[in-house]
């Protein structure tokens, strides 16, 4: 918290990170309670999960330009305008007399271009606020960001459930076009100040990229390599976020069909309350996670987090919301904790001019689990019944802990044995 409120650069620059975010929320809502009034909800609202799913897989890419992007505040100015334009046609879309399948179909397309255009810009994210804040407070800022982050969003989903009831989706649609506009300006603000400041300036130079992009790969690659366990723990986060992507999808289809027992007051507001209950762990996850979890390994609070997600899928299968609400609520206090431990190791091991690709590489092997998973477990809930794919889910989960639990053993005997080796 210190960092924020002493750091006038910082703090802006959250801010416009707080307000793009809030506006999608208010927009995903919109479209959701959109989708599910359709004749085939399922089908909609899983062509929906996959498109939000698959830009996912390009944070290793949008890392590498990120990296090699010179004028960082600049791009991401300017990807905060493309953003403000997609989304702009997205509300004149919705008032047009397009059927709702086209309207769903198109809309989702465009989303798909946007999130594409946001893994770049959450690429330029990380190198410009180590700029801003330092390698020594990057955590407690990281940290923070995100929890603050996750409260503002609480806020925005009960205030988008709250507005469905008075404003049209197209009226959404625009208030998130204009978040993105106004955190552009904000965005460009911090540039401005920050670049009248030829230290910081020369500093952005420096952390340019000349590699190419397989160099760049290979590079990322064996500095995190060459850190004991690492690589391990995100081979096991990825299966975590595959099978917490996948059940995401899948509560949305449940809600529809099991109307008495996963509704609370209404299908936008029982959403709201379950991003809401999310958001809450994150928020306290980030915040007092690492300080509360100091004497536990990263690999435990994983492993930890597998459980709980497995008991998750059984509270879904069983249609049961206030078994659900709890049980999320514990997934994203270990997962935003476990999350925020691997990124601060991850900061402080690698070369500052790859660090964008690095962090893309690593959010790319985390989660090219979830648009797989989620596709796979969508379609065959689409094609066939959406309980096959939860007990299908359910067994993946079960796998995945058996594997998490074999690795973090090797990896503990192999730290055991580099120590023995070290002191003889």
């Amino acid at each position: 918290m210190n960092v924020f409120l002493k750091n006038r650069n910082y703090r802006i620059f959250s801010i416009a990170s707080f307000l793009s975010s809030a506006g999608d929320i208010l927009f995903y809502l919109a479209f959701m309670t959109y989708a599910s009034k359709l004749q085939n909800y399922s089908l909609a609202l899983s062509l929906i999960a996959i498109s939000e799913s698959i830009p996912r897989l390009f944070y290793i890419v949008g890392g590498y330009f990120a990296d090699r992007t010179k004028n960082k505040y600049k791009n991401i100015v300017l990807a905060a305008v493309i953003r403000f334009i997609l989304y702009g046609m997205v509300g004149f879309l919705l008032i047009s007399n397009l059927s709702q399948w086209n309207l769903v179909i198109i809309i989702a397309g465009i989303n798909l271009i946007s999130d594409i255009i946001g893994t770049y810009s959450s690429g330029l994210v990380s190198p410009l606020i180590v700029n801003l804040v330092g390698n020594n407070e990057f955590a407690e800022a990281e940290g923070f960001t995100n929890g603050l982050g996750e409260i503002i969003n609480i806020s925005a989903q009960f205030i988008g459930s709250g507005l469905l009831i008075f404003l049209s989706y197209s009226n959404l649609a625009f208030i998130n076009a204009f978040t993105f506009l106004l955190a552009g300006l904000l965005f460009a603000n911090v540039g401005l100040k920050q670049r009248s400041e030829k230290r910081e300036q020369i500093q952005l130079d420096r952390s340019v990229n000349r590699q190419n992009f397989i160099t760049t790969l290979k590079s990322s690659y064996q500095q995190t390599k060459k850190e004991q366990g690492l690589l391990t723990i995100i081979l096991v986060m990825a299966a975590l976020n595959g099978s917490l992507g996948a059940m995401n999808s899948l509560v949305s289809i449940v809600m529809v069909a099991n109307k008495s027992t996963m509704i609370i007051s209404n299908y936008s507001f029982t959403l709201a309350i379950i991003g809401v209950v999310a958001s809450c762990g994150t928020a306290l996850g980030s915040i007092f996670g690492p300080q509360l979890t100091k004497k536990l390994s990263i690999f435990s609070i994983t492993n930890f987090s597998i459980i709980i997600d497995a008991c998750a899928t059984a509270a879904v299968l069983v249609a049961n919301i206030y078994l659900i609400l709890p049980l999320f609520f514990l997934i994203t206090v270990t997962a935003s904790t476990a999350s925020l431990k691997l990124t601060q190791w991850l900061v402080s091991s690698v070369d500052q001019t790859i660090l964008a690709s690095t962090i893309g590489l690593l959010n790319t092997i985390v989660m090219v689990a979830v648009p797989v998973m989620t596709t796979i477990f969508s379609t065959i809930s689409g094609t066939t019944n959406v309980k096959y794919a939860l007990v299908l889910l359910l067994v993946v989960e079960v796998i995945e802990l058996i594997i998490a639990i074999r690795l973090s053993i090797k990896a503990r005997r192999q730290e055991v044995e580099i120590t023995t080796s070290l002191r003889n």
